[in-house]
């Protein structure tokens, strides 16, 4: 199947491993990539040291295209750009900041852009930057989706813009791919299909609990980590997400990831007095990493709490990557067949 996702980054199948924070590493990246669709690497929980390695791997592991995430917000994540930039990878996703800079160096070396958006405003600036691709992110999605669903995002940002867009948020099978070309995009991202995969190192645990749950079995709030975010719906995430966590408690607790990714405790404590909102984003965000480990590296989903998108509901098995993307493109295939034969 051909598309402008397609021929944008000389991959065969219009689909996307989006970078999920200790979920989209090399072996799953490559293998994605190695099925022809686009593996995108986290970054988030990576020292620029680790980004170094993980971009070696992956290289070791496929000679695909294959991207890296940059969440420009979080802390240490401009620094893993830059890693990705110096190792000219075919592909920088960027998302929550300003990545002109991104699209000029990654440019320079022939390499492409994608920017991760929730609506139009974001969408067209993306586009005046020189943004390659846009990753249009709908109210379904796993974690840090938009307001609107996808099934009008999607058309309303392909309609204001120039550019190919990959639908995310709800996509999970061959019918959602087919869908998502009818919408005007180009291809799609699957988080949580991908997340539930062989190679995915989201904990075994976690995953056939989400073959279990439905559409339903899913949160969104702004309360696990100061921006609206879906997660799975558990006893934990129930409690979680009742009520904001104290401003106090959540940058104390935002230490541990700032030794993550080797940003010096003082520069956290000044940034507080410099730019106090971004620091108490990052607090919160910080703070909800301990959690997000305990659900994805651990299993525990008594205390962790663990993004899913509403197209769990979808998902009943377990997978290899190989697999799932073979039988996507099979589905799309026999949808388009089928809608072609009753007209």
């Amino acid at each position: 199947m051909k598309t402008r996702i397609t021929e944008l980054f000389g991959i065969k199948h219009p689909i996307v491993l989006p970078g999920m924070s200790w979920i989209s590493k090399p072996e799953l990246v490559a293998a994605v990539s190695n099925a022809g669709g686009l593996g995108i690497l986290a970054t988030g929980p990576l020292s620029q040291e680790e980004t170094r390695a993980a971009i070696k791997e992956i290289r070791e592991l496929t000679d695909k295209p294959f991207g890296i995430g940059a969440t420009l917000l979080m802390p240490g994540a401009k620094e893993n750009a830059k890693v990705g930039i110096e190792e000219q990878v075919p592909v920088i996703n960027f998302s929550l900041g300003k990545g002109d800079w991104i699209v000029e160096q990654v440019h320079a070396y022939g390499g492409k852009v994608i920017a991760t958006v929730v609506n139009e405003k974001h969408a067209k600036s993306a586009q005046s930057i020189g943004a390659d691709a846009l990753m249009v992110t709908g109210h379904e999605a796993a974690a840090h989706g938009g307001d609107v669903t996808s099934l009008v995002l999607v058309p309303a940002i392909a309609s204001a813009v120039d550019i190919p867009v990959i639908a995310t948020g709800g996509f999970a099978d061959g019918r959602g791919l087919t869908a998502a070309l009818a919408l005007g995009a180009d291809g799609v991202a699957m988080g949580s299909r991908f997340a539930t995969s062989q190679e995915s190192a989201l904990h075994n645990d976690v995953k056939q609990v989400i073959t279990t749950k439905s559409e339903n079995d899913t949160i969104y709030s702004k309360n696990f980590d100061g921006l609206y975010a879906r997660v799975l719906k558990t006893p934990a995430s129930i409690k979680a997400t009742k009520k904001p966590m104290n401003f106090a408690l959540a940058l104390f607790k935002s230490v541990k990831a700032a030794k993550m990714v080797d940003l010096p405790f003082w520069k956290l404590i000044a940034g507080v007095f410099v730019q106090f909102d971004k620091i108490k984003q990052l607090s919160y965000f910080g703070a909800a990493t301990e959690k997000l480990e305990a659900a994805t590296i651990t299993g525990d989903l008594t205390t962790g709490v663990q993004f899913i998108g509403q197209s769990q509901g979808l998902i009943n098995d377990v997978p290899s990557v190989a697999v799932i993307v073979e039988r996507i493109m099979a589905e799309a295939d026999d949808v388009i067949n089928k809608l072609a034969s009753q007209s």
